[in-house]
């Protein structure tokens, strides 16, 4: 349920962009999320659907970093879960 406060939805229209389908984001959410052409975006996959936010390096490889000291401590995370 939204809040009286927040904004309606935005529908954004699926189109074609060379062999691949795309959607254009207005000029108001590129300045909210604060990217220019060329940047890059993450999306999310959240329970509730998607969510999109302008991409970051360095919390991307601090991730990487992380999810391969979980898979070799796979075990030991185990145990301490218990």
């Amino acid at each position: 349920m939204n809040a009286p406060f927040l904004k309606p939805p935005r529908a954004l229209k699926v189109i074609k962009v060379g062999n691949s389908l795309g959607v254009i984001l207005p000029k108001e959410v590129l300045a909210k999320l604060g990217v220019e052409m060329g940047d890059a975006l993450d999306l999310v996959d959240e329970p509730d659907g998607f969510r999109v936010r302008r991409h970051d390096a360095v919390f991307a490889e601090q991730m990487k970093v992380a999810r391969e000291v979980m898979k070799r401590r796979r075990d030991a995370l185990a145990e301490l879960a218990k």
